[in-house]
C-alpha cells in the first residue's frame, strides 16, 4: 500500500523541551515578519509528555527569552528552591554534608524551580499549538526519508496494525510521510533516527566518545509535617561502589510530594551491577529515609541521560536537518540540568532555519548557520566552561574529581587552562563477570524497597503484544553464546523495567534469552550498554510505551 505524504516547511520529531522550543520560536519569528510557515511536531507518546521524565530542576533561562512573560501565561513552574543540601554517603548508615562553600557554584540552585516536565512540555505544547503549530501525539517517526542526493527530505511514522510476524491485522494502518525543507530532531538521549543521522553524516568525527546514565525515579506522596517545598537534596557515594560513578537526588515539589531516583554512569565495569537496585537499597539510607518515611509511592519511571557534554557534542547540521537537545547532547553535566540548555539549542535552530527559509531556500542545504549562531550564544559559552565536569569525574573519583571541578567551576570560572578528555566507549568498559563476586541485594520490603514488576506497573507501561518486537538483536546467538558466558548477561541487570531475562527452555531443554518487550519504559540502557552492541532500539506502535503522569 502506497503510503501519502504531507508537506511542511519544517518537520520536528519529538515534543519535548528542545522540539517544542523549536517550534515556538520559529512561529515567533514568522509572527514578527508576518510570513507564512507551517510546523508540524509529531510525538511517539501517547500525548504530550506521556515519555517525559527527568528529576527536574530547571534554570529558566531558556523560558524567560522564549515567553518572558511565563508567570503571567501560568508556565507550572511553581516550587522555587529554597534550600541545598550534597551529602557524601559513606555507608549503609553514615553520610557527610558537604558545606555548601565546598560545593563547585554550578550545583548551587539558588533561583531555579522545582518541576514536573512533562508538565512543562505540556505548557509548551499548548503554547506551541496557540501560535500555529500542529501537534501530532501517538505518532512515531520510524524512518528518515532521504532525497536523491543524500539530503533528509523528512520522516515516515510507522505502520501500525502488524503483527508480531509482520502481517497486516484488520486494523492495519500504513505509516505516513511527512516532507519539509527542514527536519529537526529532538527524540531526546539515544534517539534511534538521530543515533542514524550521526553515523550516516559523520558527524561525530571532531567529537569525544558520548557517556551516558541511567536514571531511575520514583514519585512519592509524603506526610505533610515531612514535607519541605523547594528543598533539593543531591549526593554521591554509597551504595556505588568504587568502580561505578553516579550520584542521587531527591526533591520536595508541591502537594506534599518528593521525587527521588538515583543516576548511575554507564561506564561501569561490574556487568552485576543493577542499577535498579541499586536505587531500592538506597532510599534506605538515613539521609533519604527520613523523607520518605510513611509516604507512598505513586509512579515509577527511568530514561538515559547523555552527559559526554561539551566535547561529546557532535555535529549538529547536515543536509536537510538538525538534531538538538539531549538528541545531540547538549545536558550540563556540571548543573545536572539539561532543560534550558535542550530548549536554547531548539531556539537557535529556529533562528538558523527561519534564516534560511527566509532567504528563499527550498531546503536540504547544511545549515551551517546553525554553528555561527550557537558559537556566538550563551549555551556554548556555559557548556565550554562545564567541558571537563565529567571527565573529571571518570579520571579521578568523586573525591578528588569533586575536588579539582571545585577549582575549577569556583576559582577559574570553567575557564582553567586545561581540557580533560574521556575517550573510552561506556559499553566497552564492561568487565568480564569472573572479575567479580555477584551482588546480594536486599528484597524489597514493599515500604521503601519494590521489586521491578510493581515499578513497571506504576509506569503505566503498555505495548500492543501483538506488534514487532521493537528491540532488534543483530545477532540472536550472541545473548546466550557470548554475554551469558562472559559477563553473565548483563541486560538482565541494567534493564530498569525486566524486558531481559534468561529462562530454561522447557520445550528444548537448555536456556533461552527471552525479551519482554511490552515492559519497555523506552530508556535506552540496552542499546548504550550491551557490550557487543548487539541490541537496536526502534520505535514500537506510536502510543506505546509509558504514560507518566507528573514525572
Amino acid at each position: 500500500m502506497t503510503r501519502e505524504s504531507m508537506e511542511f516547511d519544517v518537520v520536528i520529531v519529538g515534543a519535548g523541551p528542545a522540539g517544542l522550543s523549536t517550534a515556538c520560536r520559529l512561529m515567533q519569528l514568522a509572527q514578527e515578519k508576518e510570513q507564512e510557515l507551517t510546523v508540524c511536531v509529531v510525538e511517539k507518546g501517547s500525548e504530550v509528555g506521556a515519555h517525559i521524565l527527568s528529576g527536574a530542576v530547571i534554570e529558566s533561562r531558556a523560558l524567560d527569552e522564549l515567553f518572558p512573560d511565563w508567570k503571567e501565561q501560568g508556565a507550572p513552574l511553581t516550587t522555587a528552591v529554597t534550600e541545598d543540601e550534597v551529602y557524601l554517603l559513606k555507608d549503609p548508615e553514615n553520610g557527610s554534608k558537604i558545606p555548601n562553600a565546598f560545593v563547585p557554584k554550578t550545583m548551587h540552585n539558588n533561583g531555579n524551580y522545582i518541576v514536573s516536565l512533562g508538565n512543562v512540555s505540556r505548557w509548551l505544547a499548548e503554547r506551541a499549538e496557540e501560535l500555529g503549530v500542529e501537534i501530532f501525539p501517538g505518532f512515531a517517526a520510524a524512518e528518515v526519508l532521504y532525497n536523491e542526493d543524500g539530503s533528509v527530505k523528512g520522516v515516515a511514522t510507522g505502520d501500525m496494525g502488524l503483527t508480531e510476524n509482520g502481517e497486516q491485522k484488520d486494523s492495519y494502518m500504513p505509516g505516513m510521510e511527512l516532507h519539509a525543507k527542514y527536519t529537526v530532531f529532538s527524540e531526546g538521549c539515544r534517539g534511534h533516527l538521530g543515533k542514524e543521522l550521526i553515523q550516516n553524516f559523520n558527524l561525530n568525527t571532531k567529537a569525544d566518545a558520548q557517556h551516558y546514565g541511567i536514571g531511575v525515579k520514583e514519585l512519592w506522596d509524603i506526610p505533610a509535617e515531612q514535607h519541605k517545598p523547594g528543598l533539593v537534596v543531591h549526593g554521591s557515594g554509597w551504595p556505588l561502589d568504587k568502580g561505578t560513578s553516579g550520584g542521587f537526588f531527591l526533591y520536595h515539589t508541591d502537594n506534599n510530594q518528593v521525587v527521588v531516583g538515583l543516576i548511575v554512569d554507564l561506564n561501569y565495569a561490574n556487568p552485576y551491577i543493577s542499577p535498579f537496585d541499586e536505587f531500592q537499597r538506597l532510599k534506605h539510607h538515613p539521609v533519604l529515609k527520613k523523607h520518605l518515611d510513611g509516604g507512598t509511592r505513586v509512579s515509577y519511571g527511568a530514561r538515559a541521560i547523555t552527559k559526554g557534554g561539551f566535547n561529546s557534542l557532535p555535529k549538529m547540521s547536515f543536509p536537510g536537518g538538525l538534531v538538538v537537545g539531549c538528541n545531540a547532547g547538549t545536558l550540563n553535566f556540571s548543573k545536572i540540568k539539561g532543560t534550558h540548555t535542550a530548549m536554547k539549542s531548539g531556539m537557535i535552530g529556529a533562528e538558523a532555519i527561519f534564516e534560511a527559509i527566509s532567504s528563499g531556500c527550498e531546503g536540504g542545504k547544511d545549515l551551517d548557520r546553525y554553528a555561527e549562531l550557537f558559537e556566538q550564544s550563551w549555551l556554548h559559552d556555559e557548556l565550554f566552561r562545564s567541558r571537563n565536569f565529567g571527565p573529571a569525574m571518570h579520571k579521578f573519583g568523586a573525591i578528588l574529581g569533586g575536588a579539582f571541578n571545585y577549582i575549577d567551576q569556583n576559582i577559574f570560572g570553567g575557564k582553567i587552562p586545561v581540557t580533560l578528555h574521556d575517550n573510552h566507549e561506556d559499553y566497552a568498559q564492561l568487565q568480564p563477570a569472573s572479575n567479580f563476586q555477584p551482588i546480594e541485594y536486599p528484597k524489597p520490603d514493599g515500604k521503601l524497597s519494590f521489586d521491578k514488576l510493581s515499578s513497571v506497573f506504576l509506569s503505566n507501561t503498555n505495548h500492543e503484544e501483538d506488534q514487532p518486537c521493537h528491540l532488534k538483536l543483530k545477532d540472536a546467538s550472541i545473548p546466550l553464546e557470548q554475554n551469558l558466558v562472559k559477563f553473565a548477561e548483563p541486560a538482565q541487570r541494567y534493564c530498569p523495567a525486566g524486558v531481559y531475562e534468561v529462562v530454561e527452555d522447557e520445550e528444548n531443554g537448555g536456556q533461552r534469552f527471552q525479551i519482554n518487550s511490552q515492559n519497555c519504559l523506552h530508556c535506552k540502557t540496552c542499546d548504550i550498554k550491551d557490550p557487543a552492541q548487539n541490541i537496536t532500539w526502534v520505535t514500537p506502535e506510536g502510543m506505546g510505551g509509558p504514560n507518566y503522569p507528573n514525572m
